[in-house]
């Protein structure tokens, strides 16, 4: 998923080398250069993680809300662990566990802008601050904090940045789960609708309904030097 789409992947080539090359780049560079300057830099130091990722659901103009419960985090790039739709009846045949070891949910199962079935990321997103980027003009610190007693989670955005300024436009991923009393398999995925573009929702699949998550790009974590 995520950085593919700098480099769009032919069908059956394999999308993590222009993806990982790219964060790679970005993981160098320290916290003056992703432009995190101000109190922030003085007081905190930026701690380069390998990449990760963030699902998040909600307002792209927001800055801040209180929804991080719905959000999830892929620790580890979930796009080159994917089983590309057309696979669908061989990941079934090894009872939907993937080569990577992760197990298929056919009660919810996630779809990158390539056509590859991916694991589900982990929700929710654990407590912490975390350096965001969409690959472009803006990096921020993402705050999430714990969950409240209400189940509720708050988040911020540093700097005035928007869950839009810090998502990566061309990273697409999306869970389908099924509508009542119908069959909702990745293998009805219309093949022809890959990649994805940006402006475009991902693919209407027969039998399911569909969530969109926009995909943020996490390049570190924020440690307070004062700690």
């Amino acid at each position: 998923m995520a950085l593919t789409m700098f480099c769009p992947a032919a069908r059956r080539q394999g999308p993590a080398v222009p993806r990982r090359l790219f964060c790679l780049g970005l993981m160098s560079l320290g916290a003056a250069s992703l432009g995190l300057a101000g109190p922030l830099a003085a007081q905190d130091t930026m701690v380069s993680i390998p990449t990760q990722y963030i699902a998040a659901l909600g307002d792209t103009a927001a800055t801040s809300g209180t929804d991080a419960a719905t959000w999830g985090l892929w620790a580890v790039d979930p796009g080159p662990r994917g089983v590309w739709t057309e696979d669908f009846a061989e990941l079934m045949a090894k009872g939907g566990l993937a080569p990577d070891g992760w197990q298929f949910d056919p009660a919810s199962w996630w779809l990158e802008e390539h056509g590859l079935i991916m694991e589900a990321p982990r929700f929710p997103v654990p407590a912490g601050r975390y350096v965001v980027t969409g690959g472009r003009e803006v990096t921020s610190v993402l705050t999430v904090e714990p969950p409240s007693s209400d189940g509720t989670q708050a988040w911020s955005l540093a700097d005035g940045a928007s869950l839009y300024d810090v998502t990566h436009l061309r990273c697409r991923a999306a869970v389908y789960t099924a509508k009542a009393g119908q069959s909702c398999t990745p293998d009805k995925t219309p093949l022809g609708a890959f990649p994805m573009s940006p402006e475009k929702a991902m693919p209407a699949v027969e039998g399911c309904e569909k969530k969109d998550y926009q995909v943020l790009i996490v390049i570190g974590m924020m440690e307070d030097d004062q700690s």
